[in-house]
């Protein structure tokens, strides 16, 4: 690989994946094509080498556009995606319109030009598991984590519309023999993360004197993995990953969303109680958990950042040293909440 195209390189995951490149690739050149809605940022990539990378404004849903980046690239890396499922509730017509017509337009080109294709999706396609204390008794196996196995059963637009799009992806290898793999990722978290988003939400509520919120009570399980971890696992499955394979990334990293909020308080000197709780989302899925034994195992790849703690306190510390990143934006996304008792 040596032209690259990512998709949502300027969002959270897909500038942190391009960082991860531009580091430890020296020959892969980039061209990012981002639509720049709220979620992607120019500033994301105001540190990157501009002669390895190059940003290209504009919807992943243009066809002309997409073909006239495509024949020229060996890969597309696709992360564009509208992804926040409280905005999916409220307007679920974006997500239809960039999760699977933007996905179609991007995997047609690919078939055009013989292209490979990475599809970066989510856990979430897979609906939710019970609560460990509701599970079977031990050794069942019983809905304990996702696999590559797992039927889809998604709850929201957001997850449905990423379902949709795996889905397309899936019947172009079968039906055209597109050069494409998939990886359904668990939740991430790390720098540059919209802070509509649970984990900079309550950090730079505490930042910025406003007590952080909890949905329901708080016992929701996410699978976390920081998102370096992510991109080494998408860099992996570009190159060792068979094509037609899906493969899930995640590093044994479930906290339920209460333990989170009080390990975040206590990083930043605050009270145990110092929070409020705030109306559930609607359909809010119980629980997350990855099972990557087949990325480890056929793939050799390895988590790195698994102590969650300190990888926390580095998500802090850089909220703190980035103000000017976030503050702009922090009443609006606020206010935005507020609407929704949340």
């Amino acid at each position: 690989m040596k032209k690259i195209i990512v998709t949502g390189g300027a969002g959270f995951i897909g500038s942190n994946f391009i960082y991860y490149v531009v580091n430890h690739h020296p020959k892969v050149y980039i061209t990012v094509l981002d639509k720049l809605t709220y979620a992607g940022n120019y500033a994301n990539l105001a540190k990157l080498p501009k002669d390895r990378v190059k940003l290209v404004v504009g919807d992943i849903a243009d066809a002309k556009l997409v073909d006239s980046l495509v024949k020229d690239a060996d890969t597309v890396v696709h992360y564009a995606a509208e992804s926040h499922n409280d905005n999916s509730l409220k307007s679920p017509f974006p997500f239809v319109q960039t999760n699977l017509l933007g996905t179609y337009t991007l995997i047609e080109a690919c078939r055009k030009y013989d292209t490979r294709f990475h599809h970066v999706s989510t856990d979430e396609v897979y609906g939710d598991l019970p609560l460990r204390e509701d599970l079977p008794e031990k050794g069942t196996g019983v809905g304990e984590k996702f696999t590559d196995k797992t039927p889809y059963n998604p709850s929201s637009p957001y997850s449905a519309t990423k379902a949709g799009s795996d889905l397309l992806v899936k019947a172009w290898v079968r039906s055209f023999g597109l050069r494409a793999t998939i990886s359904n990722c668990s939740n991430n978290y790390g720098p540059y993360q919209h802070i509509e988003k649970f984990i900079p939400r309550q950090i730079t509520n505490i930042l910025s004197g406003i007590r952080p919120k909890l949905y329901g009570d708080g016992k929701n399980v996410r699978d976390w993995i920081h998102t370096n971890d992510h991109s080494s696992g998408v860099w992996t499955i570009l190159t060792k990953g068979r094509i037609g394979e899906t493969y899930l990334i995640g590093a044994d990293g479930e906290v339920d969303n209460k333990t989170v909020l009080a390990l975040i308080l206590e990083l930043m000197g605050e009270a145990p109680d110092a929070f409020d709780h705030v109306n559930d989302r609607a359909g809010h899925d119980l629980r997350y958990a990855i099972d990557s034994t087949k990325l480890r195992e056929e793939l050799g790849w390895t988590p790195q950042f698994t102590n969650f703690r300190n990888g926390l306190k580095a998500t802090i510390d850089w909220y703190e040293n980035n103000r000017p990143w976030w503050e702009a934006e922090k009443k609006a996304v606020e206010d935005n909440y507020a609407k929704n008792g949340q």
